[in-house]
């Protein structure tokens, strides 16, 4: 569930950081200082020389895992010689779009020397609407970078269109070459090139190579705060810190086990709905995406709503706990609130909300009960969760049979799949938005990354436990067995549509993780009635978007066969989703009654919220 969806900008750090912007706007008006220069380039071979060997440690250290640079590399190249090859018994079709390309780079040529002639010209390429690579005046107003971004933008387009145009290529191959080919396309554009970037190129002017020398500081920094894979920081995480700047709606811990720990928070209303509600976040992050800054924290608006709201937080787990199963999680992470809710309140139905991986959780747990005749969850909210996985998106790449016997080989050793590996996947579904320009940013500009909540909670990792996920992968993504009716847990088999309760399910319009065409197909298959709802953005930007900021649209629509023609007939409304949900669940949440307080029941408080589970590091 790492996504994704981007509010916070790159920028300098501190007023020293500020200082070089200045410095730089100024590139071209103030002369280089050539012993400056030349003694921060000596600096910067110095320490790319160590970066250098830090970084070949770390590979000959994960040389043997399954999932080495090497096993990716021959993946990829597997994959492009199944395109070449159905090119290849096409040569007509192969020359002519090979002369095509030919004819654009001719084209270019020949416009750049007009343009560098004093003719106005029109480009041959132009980036698209959005991408950011390209937004600095340099790449336009100077002919030089101009040229390689419209050479660049010419390649690109036409290996992608002969890679989607490949014929006699299934389409799993067509889309892992697509895959592929973005990583490869991404990391070469001229803009992560410190010699073809105009910013770069004026900033290492502006402060005598300063930036690289500093760019190459951060990239050290990175690599000793990095374990199996490298990350790149994307903000700084000395900015916040869980329980004084987020996750920081007041609670207490009134129940833990081995897998969770249980907050009820403290009410802010005199009057609280009846029923309350219970929140199972995805265990592949940590629960507090729904409790970032309060201004922007999902568990404080339902709290201000008059809800009396409990959140599951789960533990990061450890090779002790490699054994824990989807099963375990249903039993001592769902059921196991419920049922500990109902005697702290001593009442007998509840509300769910489920988000992500916990919606996929909340859905098999609801069809378990409906099997064994438990009713105490009254409604069921899920938030871009997915239950039937045939168009589960970019992700379903990584899962076949060869790709999840490396990843339990792997998980085998340990006992749980390390956090970063899930999230440099997440990362690379969209590396031109969550890679590049972030090592544009730190290494070759030389700022700091700027302090944003959303990226330190991404970079705020989980564990999974390997019988957890391995299951997960298999049953559901690569076998579907939930849709299709074929899942038991603990010897009950799951029909979806036995749940009869009401549920809200909210799917995001770009989300790349639970592709809303996924999650709507998956709603059909509820007994129940359904209130579908599609947020603006994706899948975390179109959950986590607060009424007062006033960003992005919902839509709301009777049921139809499919999502683009439920799309058609919806009413769009601007603004949040939540006040919508709000509304819909005190409906269903019975009369008001006076606010509890969370020591006055027969579970005595443990700790203040967060709690330690959710502070608990890699």
């Amino acid at each position: 569930m790492r996504d994704d969806d981007r509010d916070g900008k790159q920028g300098s750090g501190g007023a020293k950081g500020q200082k070089k912007s200045e410095k730089a706007e100024g590139a071209g008006q103030d002369s280089v200082n050539f012993d400056e220069f030349a003694k921060n380039m000596v600096r910067l071979f110095d320490q790319g020389a160590k970066v250098a060997s830090s970084l070949a440690e770390r590979h000959a250290s994960n040389g043997n895992s399954p999932y080495s640079m090497a096993s990716e590399v021959g993946e990829a190249a597997k994959t492009f010689g199944s395109v070449a090859q159905a090119w290849a018994t096409n040569p007509g079709k192969l020359a002519a779009a090979q002369g095509e390309l030919l004819h654009s780079y001719a084209d270019l040529w020949g416009r750049s020397v007009r343009k560098f002639l004093g003719e106005e010209v029109e480009p041959v390429a132009e980036p698209e609407p959005g991408d950011n690579r390209f937004k600095d005046p340099g790449w336009s107003e100077n002919q030089y970078f101009d040229f390689w971004k419209q050479a660049y933008l010419i390649t690109s387009r036409w290996a992608e269109d002969i890679t989607e145009n490949a014929e006699g290529v299934d389409d799993r191959t067509r889309r892992k070459a697509l895959f592929y080919l973005e990583q490869v396309l991404s990391a070469l554009s001229p803009s992560n090139n410190p010699f073809t970037n105009p910013e770069v190129v004026r900033t290492t002017l502006a402060t005598n190579a300063e930036n690289l020398v500093q760019g190459m500081a951060l990239l050290a920094e990175d690599i000793d705060q990095s374990k199996e894979l490298l990350r790149v920081s994307q903000t700084d995480l000395s900015a916040f810190e869980v329980g004084r700047d987020l996750a920081i709606t007041p609670g207490k811990v009134i129940f833990q086990n081995d897998l969770i720990q249980l907050i009820q928070y403290e009410p802010t209303t005199e009057q609280v709905s009846k029923t309350p509600l219970i929140i199972a976040p995805p265990w592949i992050n940590k629960y507090y995406i729904l409790d970032l800054k309060p201004e922007k924290s999902l568990v404080k608006y339902a709290v201000d709503q008059g809800f009396t709201v409990f959140m599951i937080s789960w533990v990061n787990p450890d090779e002790k706990l490699a054994r824990k199963t989807f099963e375990d999680y249903m039993h001592e992470g769902i059921l196991k609130a419920v049922e500990v809710v109902n005697r702290q309140l001593g009442l007998h139905h509840v509300n769910l909300m489920g988000y992500c991986v916990g919606g996929t959780l909340l859905a098999s747990t609801l069809a378990y009960c409906a099997a064994k005749g438990d009713d105490r969850i009254a409604s069921a909210t899920f938030l871009t969760a997915q239950v039937d996985f045939t168009e589960a998106g970019d992700l379903l790449m990584f899962i076949d049979d060869a790709q999840l016997n490396s990843l339990e080989e792997m998980m085998a050793e340990r006992g749980y799949l390390d956090g970063s590996r899930m999230a440099a996947v997440f990362n690379m579904l969209r590396p031109r938005d969550l890679i590049w320009p972030y090592v544009v940013n730190n290494y070759l500009l030389g700022k700091k990354p700027f302090p944003f909540d959303l990226l330190f909670w991404n970079a705020d990792s989980t564990r999974m436990p390997a019988a957890n996920h391995a299951f997960y992968l298999r049953e559901f993504y690569h076998e579907n067995r939930l849709s299709k009716g074929e899942m038991e847990l603990t010897g009950v088999k799951l029909d979806l549509s036995k749940i009869n309760i009401p549920i809200y399910e909210l799917f995001t319009r770009e989300d790349h993780i639970a592709p809303a065409a996924s999650v709507y197909r998956g709603s059909k298959l509820f007994g129940g009635d359904v209130r579908h709802v599609m947020a603006g953005s994706g899948h975390i930007a179109g959950v986590v978007n607060p009424p007062a900021k006033r960003k992005y649209q919902y839509w709301t629509g009777e049921p139809a066969e499919t999502l683009e023609a439920w799309i058609e007939t919806a009413s769009e409304t601007p603004g949040s989703w939540w006040p919508d949900w709000a509304a819909w669940l005190e409906d269903l949440s019975g009369e008001k009654v006076p606010a509890r307080d969370a020591s006055s029941g027969p579970f005595s408080p443990i700790e203040d919220a967060p709690g330690s589970y959710v502070k608990s590091q890699q």
